[in-house]
């Protein structure tokens, strides 16, 4: 029995004789594909919560944004994730109406504070290697305070469509709920547009300031530190690529999702098929695998007890982490150049 189609816009996921945007076999490789992230997503974020509650040394404020991002991710995997695979089995959205509007909220209201969390952990780098207000050091109430604001502003913001202001609806090939990019009445088009300022561009801008202020001083620092053999340099080149890699995934994940929505919005009569408009939300959601593997595994403190948890106890061979730890010690009296 094929279900009913619930939402306004439910004419745009089917084809001029009612067929639905895929073939069978087209939603059973989308189903795969989002099983293939969704599933080491709740591994490698689950492994971060559960190693940091297991041991104390990983419970200091510089890795609270980690784990934040890490429940963050989870719950972006456990909800938006794990459904699509499901739907897309099935082939249609199977939780009616109110089950799109839940959905569509706990998928933006992880994916926004995941994003959020990024810019911390951009801003927290950079006040401990530039010191920007002089000798006062990165502690507990500060990182609290951050993770705070996070959850915070993304609630402040994904809420307004359950109270009138936007709304979640059916996206791409009809599996899966988000914000109305569609929508023409003006409360709707006035909420995407503010959302798209205050949940993309604003922590994009905070995460390449930060790291533009972290990457000169560091540089600064590396030029006045040659006589150390070119310990901070090698650091300095770590640091970058951590960079290089942050922003790049954080473009390829969210750039397309956000674009195509502002190019929705500016303009309406544009033709996208259902697909085209599916890929950037996976390649958003793809983004909950992306961030454990950078700042975990790139983190030397959660390298050393998440693979071995991930290895099931098995210890990993030593590496030369010599320009990581020259980093993590020489950041400590890095000051502003």
């Amino acid at each position: 029995m094929q279900p009913s189609l619930f939402s306004p816009n439910a004419s745009s996921y089917l084809g001029p004789h009612g067929e639905p945007p895929l073939s069978r076999t087209g939603f059973i490789i989308l189903s795969i594909i989002m099983a293939i992230f969704t599933g080491p997503a709740i591994i490698l974020n689950a492994t971060v919560i559960i190693v940091s509650l297991m041991h104390k040394q990983l419970r200091q404020p510089l890795n609270y944004a980690l784990v934040n991002m890490a429940v963050a991710d989870l719950g972006t995997a456990m909800t938006g994730g794990v459904l699509s695979v499901v739907n897309n089995a099935l082939g249609y959205f199977s939780l009616g109406r109110a089950g799109c509007v839940m959905e569509g909220f706990a998928v933006s209201l992880f994916g926004i504070t995941s994003l959020c969390t990024v810019a911390l952990i951009a801003v927290e780098r950079m006040f401990v290697v530039c010191k920007p207000l002089g000798q006062i050091t990165f502690q507990k109430k500060h990182a609290v305070g951050g993770i705070a604001l996070s959850w915070l502003w993304s609630l402040t913001w994904n809420l307004p469509p359950l109270f009138g202001w936007g709304r979640y609806e059916l996206e791409g090939v009809g599996t899966s709920c988000a914000p109305d990019w569609h929508g023409r009445d003006p409360h709707n088009v006035s909420y995407i547009l503010a959302y798209f300022a205050v949940c993309f561009a604003a922590p994009f801008a905070v995460i390449l300031a930060s790291y533009t202020k972290l990457m000169w001083t560091l540089h600064q620092v590396s030029k006045m530190a040659c006589l150390e053999g070119g310990a901070v340099a090698k650091g300095e080149m770590k640091v970058a690529s951590m960079v290089v890699l942050m922003v790049m995934t954080f473009l390829i994940s969210w750039l397309p999702y956000a674009g195509l929505a502002m190019l929705v919005v500016y303009n309406p009569e544009v033709d996208i098929h259902p697909l085209v408009g599916t890929v950037p939300v996976y390649l958003a959601k793809s983004s909950t695998v992306y961030n454990p593997i950078i700042y975990i595994y790139l983190n030397k403190q959660f390298r050393k007890f998440a693979v071995p948890f991930l290895l099931c106890g098995k210890e990993p061979s030593l590496e030369d982490e010599v320009s990581e730890t020259t980093v993590e010690t020489s950041s400590s009296r890095v000051s502003p150049a």
